[in-house]
């Protein structure tokens, strides 16, 4: 399903480009305060002297700009977010064969369309992301925008992605404020099974070292020696002609892209994947890094997951190696959005899980990573997206930021939340005057159900952060409801 673009993306973006924008905007965004009146005054990020203490007790200033009706609607869609029968539910029937009935088809995706996808997406078309990314820019936020297709099967499914990405790089340029981040899937532009082939190969090779790839471009490392490799556990075949043609097909769409964000001064984010792929996505993303960051300006952004045991090993190497090949190295730093499947894959297979143990291993993990990166940019190349959720981490990340002198309205650090999640800590941060910015996928609902799917599964799991959320809008809500009647 995912595979189809639904909506051409030429008809899709270029209703955008009556919008204006400068590039390297320092603005931000958010996903509550997307609500915002056009006429509104813009709330601008304080000023370079601003405490850098998080505020995130003051739900009154928080969500000042935020109406009412709003405010209440984002409560009512976190709530419902959080009860787990609800979304185990929801979760089966947007997987059940009743899907494939049209009458009750369109009636869940008319439910959907007004109640979690307009929560946690940016639009189903280019007018409406344009609207939404225009509003977040009188939040003083910024915007990591994602044309949201994930999947694709064969070369004619690429190309049509590939076109949607490209447009939507193009459109970026017209938005107000300038787009932070174009973010791309590997699987939407080269055949998912051919992505498996690449990583069962190059798992082989991290095994075998004379274990010849002929197609292999030059690239930084991939796996550490604690990188499970259990989903290769036989030599796999070589690519056939045709796999590899297919192959430098995905790279010469990926170069199109890098190329169309160097042309526009944007930069590009691979997001990470399932593990079972991920090999070949760092694979696309560090031969295209090697070939586009330049000058201490990286354009390509990789994309570390900490809730893997092997995240802070394969990070120092591939920082390292690209230290030593004068390649500034951009990189996003998550916790992960796969727990689930990731855990259920290895113990079918026999092996132990490639996740943390617990909770606090993968905090531990991402701040050891997040304190690396800072002290690597604060004295050298590269630049760092602390992806979090987590209120801590942002506190860390703050306090060792100040530390090391780095600005806070800072070229290479930005932080940056999820679309409809983890507003206070957005606020929060922008208040303190980092740049933040909202990840804000958009595209026709059915096509974004499988990124709904992951929303509703993180928001009641382990490394969920929209408790604080939800008190804070209660709070506020409860506060507006006592001025009104008092």
């Amino acid at each position: 399903m995912a595979s189809r673009v639904i909506v051409s993306p030429p008809k899709l973006l270029r209703t955008l480009s009556h919008f204006t924008r400068p590039l390297n905007s320092s603005s931000s965004s958010s996903s509550i305060a997307v609500h915002l009146t056009d006429n509104s005054e813009p709330n601008r990020p304080p000023s370079a002297t601003a405490s850098s203490v998080l505020n995130l007790d003051d739900a009154e200033k928080l969500f000042s700009s935020v109406p009412t009706m709003k405010l209440f609607r984002a409560s009512a869609n976190l709530h419902a977010a959080a009860i787990e029968p609800m979304v185990d539910f929801g979760t089966w029937l947007m997987k059940s064969k009743l899907m494939d009935v049209d009458v009750v088809r369109g009636a869940i995706l008319g439910a959907i369309r007004h109640t979690f996808y307009e929560h946690f997406c940016a639009g189903e078309d280019a007018v409406s992301a344009g609207r939404t990314v225009r509003r977040l820019d009188h939040a003083g936020l910024r915007a990591m925008l994602t044309y949201a297709v994930e999947y694709a099967a064969d070369n004619d499914s690429c190309d049509r992605n590939l076109d949607a990405f490209l447009h939507t790089v193009e459109s970026s340029k017209s938005l107000p404020p300038s787009v932070s981040f174009v973010i791309v899937k590997i699987t939407a532009i080269c055949p998912k099974k051919l992505l498996e082939r690449v990583s069962d190969l190059l798992r082989w090779q991290h095994k075998d070292p004379s274990f010849n790839l002929p197609w292999k471009l030059d690239t930084l490392p991939i796996f550490s020696d604690s990188s499970p490799t259990y989903h290769t556990l036989r030599k796999p075949e070589p690519l056939t002609p045709q796999e590899e043609h297919d192959l430098q097909l995905g790279h010469q769409r990926l170069q199109k892209i890098c190329q169309k964000c160097v042309e526009a001064n944007i930069r590009l984010t691979v997001d990470a994947e399932h593990s079972f792929v991920q090999p070949a996505i760092d694979y696309f993303t560090y031969s295209s890094a090697i070939l586009y960051n330049r000058d201490d300006n990286p354009i390509m952004f990789g994309t570390i997951q900490c809730y893997l045991k092997d995240a802070k090993e394969r990070l120092l190497l591939a920082s390292k190696a690209a230290d030593k090949m004068s390649v500034p190295m951009g990189f996003k730093l998550v916790r992960g959005a796969y727990m689930s499947s990731e855990s259920k894959l290895a113990s079918s297979l026999g092996f132990e899980s490639p996740i943390h143990n617990g909770i606090e291993e993968t905090h531990e993990c991402y701040n050891d990573c997040a304190s690396i990166m800072l002290e690597k940019i604060a004295n050298g190349p590269g630049a760092l997206v602390l992806a979090t959720h987590n209120v801590e981490s942002g506190r860390v990340a703050v306090a060792k930021a100040h530390d090391l002198g780095i600005g806070k309205v800072h070229q290479k650090l930005q932080f940056a939340q999820l679309y409809g999640m983890a507003d206070v800590l957005s606020f929060s941060l922008r208040n303190a005057g980092f740049q933040v910015s909202k990840y804000m996928p958009f595209g026709p609902v059915e096509m974004v159900i499988p990124y709904l799917l992951r929303r509703a599964e993180e928001n009641r799991g382990l490394l969920s952060a929209s408790t604080l959320d939800r008190q804070l809008i209660r709070k506020e809500l409860k506060r507006r409801l006592m001025a009104a009647v008092f």
